[in-house]
């Protein structure tokens, strides 16, 4: 039977559950067979996910609502852009993928997206780069759980299996940011389905994962994690405090540009004492750490930017973290698409000129 009737079919089935049990846990989505892909000519051998953690280096989120998913002629963001990224001292790139917009009605993903997603994998990876697959939808996620939870196994059936054969530094995340809705027991819930989808096909891939409540700090004990599997690289996010990294930006409003800055001791000792928090649980439970974002936005000024980017990454290091800035373009922004070339207060604070 041909891979999308098959894979359609699967999805047709588990909906028609779905319907006629509407309070019960949604089901596992059964791996189905891949797409043809690009060969690999490296192929896969696993990696410890503290050796992969250590040769990540700086890092930093790219494609995020770039209009190339659904028109490539109208993308800010061209492959080539990853070499520019090496060139600049990044080893790690964390593709953002809000894929269920790209779905059809049985959880099938486009063609065109895929083959997308295939040009910027083989283009990042060619680049001598790490590449995170982040399945971004946190916020379709947190208003409608039930479909979500559908997608988001159906994604990672057909993507998982797609990569099987990939080099080891292509890494998968599993969602971006469940909140509210997509509480904190839910999540757990998910992880138990979601990653044996993902272990079907890539038993020893290492995959990231995080925290319910927006990836925060203060959710690492409600998460739970396999024992046994330690491919698994615990995420989390950081824009404390938001009254200043998100002052001004449109999405959130109540937080107003004020003008407020950062970098008293005061400020130092609470960045230490959140980050020793993050570290004491990745020591309990021997599970390497990735800072997944951070960054302040533009309206906020400028030197309390710089001191707050710094400070943020220097420390990820101090504890033994690797760490991805938001981001490339779009907001936080580090590389001006439109003048061609990086924002060199914010790149410089993330990755010190060698004197």
């Amino acid at each position: 039977m041909h891979f999308k009737t098959t894979l359609a079919l699967a999805f047709a089935l588990t909906a028609v559950a779905a319907l006629a049990a509407p309070k019960a846990a949604p089901q596992p989505v059964p791996a189905a067979a891949p797409a043809p892909v690009p060969a690999y000519q490296a192929g896969f051998a696993g990696l410890d996910a503290f050796v992969q953690l250590g040769q990540m280096g700086p890092g930093v989120n790219v494609l995020s609502e770039d209009p190339g998913w659904t028109d490539a002629a109208k993308a800010r963001f061209k492959p080539e852009y990853f070499a520019k990224i090496k060139a600049a001292g990044f080893g790690t790139v964390r593709i953002v993928l809000n894929a269920m917009g790209h779905m059809d009605d049985y959880y099938v993903l486009e063609t065109g997206y895929l083959n997308r997603l295939d040009t910027m994998v083989n283009a990042a990876l060619s680049a001598g780069l790490t590449v995170i697959l982040d399945e971004h939808d946190y916020n379709y996620c947190s208003q409608d759980t039930w479909a979500c939870r559908q997608k988001l196994n159906a994604f990672w059936a057909q993507v998982a299996p797609r990569y099987k054969d990939a080099p080891a530094r292509l890494i998968f995340e599993v969602l971006n940011e469940p909140h509210e809705a997509f509480t904190p027991e839910m999540w757990n819930d998910q992880i138990k389905q979601t990653l044996p989808i993902i272990r079907a096909s890539n038993p020893v891939r290492n995959v990231i994962i995080g925290p319910g409540q927006w990836n925060g700090l203060g959710y690492l004990d409600k998460l739970t994690l396999p024992v046994a599997d330690r491919h698994i690289i615990v995420t989390f996010h950081y824009y404390s405090p938001m009254e200043f990294t998100h002052q001004g930006s449109p999405w959130v409003p109540q937080y107003k540009l004020t003008g407020q800055s950062w970098g008293s001791d005061a400020d130092l000792a609470t960045l230490t004492k959140d980050f020793d928090t993050v570290k004491a649980w990745s020591d309990k439970w021997n599970r390497p750490i990735l800072l997944g974002e951070f960054g302040a936005y533009e309206t906020g000024p400028m030197e309390s930017r710089i001191k707050y980017t710094h400070a943020v990454a220097r420390a990820a290091e101090k504890h033994g973290f690797a760490w991805a800035y938001w981001q490339f373009d779009k907001d936080f922004v580090v590389y001006d698409i439109a003048n061609d070339k990086w924002v060199e207060p914010i790149l410089n604070a993330l990755i010190p000129p060698k004197q």
